[in-house]
């Protein structure tokens, strides 16, 4: 008889590669991105997946149309599954337009956010005011995710100012710097049909040297995910990662999946064999 309390499967099949660390990790990050999850299925996803994530962004603006008694219950389940949660850049940055920093900082606070997203996708941020909103936001005791990259369709990730804003926004006090590919996957270290130079991930990751850890790769397509894996390992950090599509990750991983099970298990004869 099986005990229900327990998992079915013996402990050991769970990670084939044996180097999946537990929460809270510093690498192996996956950042998911909700559009407008409603109640019940954000819910199902907190029960069943939480443990695989670590970051949680509400999307863009959509924060702002939520009933404000659902997104501070929103806010704070996420907080009781240890997971960093935060509004979406894009929302920052209309912000910034409307009001002030620290308006924008303490309205954050308020509702309960415990991360925020600094980012420049859309509106221009000169430098010293990137540095100011990233060091005004980790004063006030949130954990500061930065964005590198613009939203626009032609832009492609560049090594040098890439590394540079990397170097600057951990200075300022930013956690992690997120490199930007939109929700559809096609700009940045992407191109228009959403395929990545793996050499070019290779130099990056070479050149950051110690700070490598520190880039969140946005990779909401599964063929960029299987590719950031095996190029750069399974303790990449992976971002814009749809809900449904938390399992599919982790198993991605762990060597659980087809992509990337040759490169993860340590394979050991069976008893038939």
């Amino acid at each position: 008889m099986f005990n229900r309390d327990l998992p079915f499967w013996p402990d050991g099949w769970s990670d084939p590669s044996r180097r999946r660390q537990p929460k809270p990790r510093a690498t192996g990050l996956t950042m998911v991105i909700d559009k407008g999850m409603g109640r019940a299925a954000f819910y199902d996803l907190m029960e069943l997946a939480a443990p695989y994530i670590d970051i949680y962004k509400l999307g863009f603006g959509t924060s702002i149309l939520y009933p404000g008694k659902f997104l501070q219950q929103k806010v704070e389940e996420a907080k009781t599954w240890n997971l960093h949660i935060m509004p979406g850049g894009t929302l920052f940055e209309i912000a910034l337009c409307k009001s002030t920093l620290e308006a924008y900082i303490e309205q954050v606070k308020a509702i309960g956010f415990n991360a925020v997203e600094i980012s420049d996708g859309t509106f221009p941020l000169p430098a010293d005011l990137r540095k100011r909103a990233i060091s005004t936001a980790a004063d006030a005791g949130l954990i500061v995710y930065s964005e590198f990259g613009k939203k626009s369709a032609d832009f492609r990730a560049e090594q040098d100012e890439l590394l540079r804003t990397l170097e600057a926004d951990l200075l300022a006090g930013a956690s992690y710097v997120i490199v930007e590919a939109r929700e559809s996957g096609t700009v940045g270290v992407f191109d228009g049909k959403g395929k990545v130079e793996t050499s070019f991930l290779l130099d990056i990751h070479k050149a950051a040297g110690s700070l490598a850890d520190r880039l969140i790769w946005e990779a909401p397509q599964k063929e960029q995910q299987v590719a950031l894996i095996q190029t750069l390992g399974a303790s990449v950090n992976l971002g814009n990662i749809a809900g449904a599509d938390v399992l599919a990750v982790e198993t991605l991983r762990r060597g659980l999946r087809g992509d990337t099970a040759a490169m993860m298990a340590e394979r050991r004869a069976a008893t038939c064999e």
